[in-house]
């Protein structure tokens, strides 16, 4: 009888649960939608960003132009623009202006560097080797003797590195790796490549510690486009990801996880041995000191037998052109006396200029960087003693008294403590 009184009561139920969950299914929605917005606009922006710093075409379409039409000439030049068998591969680009690829010349793993335009001159709170986009290739003009094109050389390496008595040798060095084809002589093509080049820091190094164990080799150049061996493996450590993962990793988790797919200690602390050998070659070397302005593990590598080799060192820097440049600088701080990431001086109160004297040596730096990635896994019985030396070196600073002698000991004592610990294992 109740029941057909209330014939709607049965109805109004399963309409509200009806309702409720469409409501709930539109809310799903809207956020699913939402989601693959924003992960849209995340891939876009990225994406973006990636076609702003990997333009390995532009890098090759400026060349080949200058090439083809006589500009410049080098050992990679039949390769990249007639024959194509040395071709760009995956981009590691951090900069759009310094493009850094992985690539294969005549089937053998290398890496490709690029000046997207002319280098200028080091500059501060931009890039070490900034760029201007006005003339490529304008030095030495047509009509310069090997004479005198020997006389620029020697000059802008007097500018550089200072008044050091074996310059002379260096630039005949340098007119030997000019000469590409290796016929004797340097033409106009290949002088305005090798001008070119001796503007970055990078390739002048590679050419003064070409016979070092850790400096990667020049295999050849074209303009301002250089080719060099490659590694294996391209930062100390960590994993590599997809980009588009990379996206939603946090940054402390990161590193996490960076500390986790490192070599067995052992292996690190070959590659750390190998890191303090490369700091002994920069410091004094034949032709002046050079400052590493920025010693983070992404510039270093190692090969699969865990000897270290530079993966980039366009941030390595004569001290002699830093100092120069820099101690005319204008700072309110000492925030101001910064060059790179690690090359710091002090601002002079009185005069409101920055001081030429850099505070950390490299040795510091170095030790800086190996603190975390030795002191990890490190065997129990030289832990504590390899902490202190740690420790220790980067305490050391370049105004302190007698600083070569302790910049010595302590380099030395450091290797001495990691060869001992690991000269009769396997993975040494």
């Amino acid at each position: 009888m109740a029941r057909s009184l209330c014939p709607g009561a049965w109805l109004r139920k399963p309409y509200y649960l009806q309702a409720r969950f469409s409501h709930v299914r539109m809310k799903y929605l809207f956020f699913s939608w939402l989601a693959v917005f924003v992960g849209s606009w995340i891939i876009y922006v990225q994406y973006s960003t990636y076609t702003e710093l990997c333009r390995g075409k532009d890098c090759k379409k400026i060349i080949c132009d200058k090439y083809k039409t006589g500009v410049i000439d080098g050992p990679a030049c039949n390769s990249l623009c007639v024959t194509e068998t040395l071709y760009f591969g995956k981009c590691l680009s951090t900069k759009p202006n310094n493009q850094m690829y992985l690539g294969i010349w005549d089937n053998l793993p290398g890496v490709v560097k690029c000046q997207m335009e002319q280098a200028l001159h080091l500059d501060f709170g931009t890039e070490l080797e900034p760029r201007k986009e006005i003339v490529l290739f304008d030095k030495p003009t047509r009509g310069t003797t090997v004479q005198k094109f020997k006389e620029m050389v020697y000059s802008l390496f007097k500018a550089k590195l200072g008044d050091q008595g074996n310059l002379s040798e260096l630039v005949n060095l340098i007119l030997t790796v000019a000469d590409g084809d290796k016929d004797g002589q340097v033409s106009l093509g290949e002088a305005k490549s090798a001008w070119a080049l001796l503007q970055l820091n990078e390739f002048l190094l590679m050419v003064i510690l070409q016979d070092k164990e850790h400096t990667p080799k020049l295999m050849g150049f074209c303009g301002d486009l250089y080719v060099m061996e490659s590694v294996e493996y391209t930062s100390l450590y960590g994993i590599s990801l997809p980009w588009v993962i990379e996206l939603f990793i946090p940054s402390g988790f990161r590193r996490s996880m960076d500390q986790l797919f490192t070599p067995s200690w052992p292996r690190k602390a070959k590659i750390a041995i190998g890191l303090l050998e490369f700091v002994e070659d920069v410091f004094h070397g034949p032709y002046g000191n050079f400052l590493m302005c920025d010693t983070s593990a992404k510039n270093l590598g190692y090969n699969d037998k865990y000897d270290l080799k530079m993966v980039d060192m366009r941030k390595i820097v004569p001290e002699t052109n830093l100092k120069e440049l820099i101690k005319d600088r204008h700072c309110e701080s000492d925030l101001d006396c910064v060059y790179g990431t690690d090359c710091r001086t002090s601002c002079d109160q009185s005069t409101m200029k920055c001081t030429s004297e850099v505070i950390q040596p490299n040795l510091a730096k170095a030790c800086q960087l190996l603190k975390d990635y030795l002191l990890r896994g490190a065997p129990s019985e030289i832990r504590e003693e390899l902490e202190k030396q740690l420790y220790s070196c980067i305490a050391l600073k370049v105004t302190a008294n007698q600083m070569e002698m302790e910049h010595s000991l302590i380099l030395n004592n450091l290797k001495t403590l990691l060869w001992k610990k690991i000269s009769y294992t396997n993975d040494s």
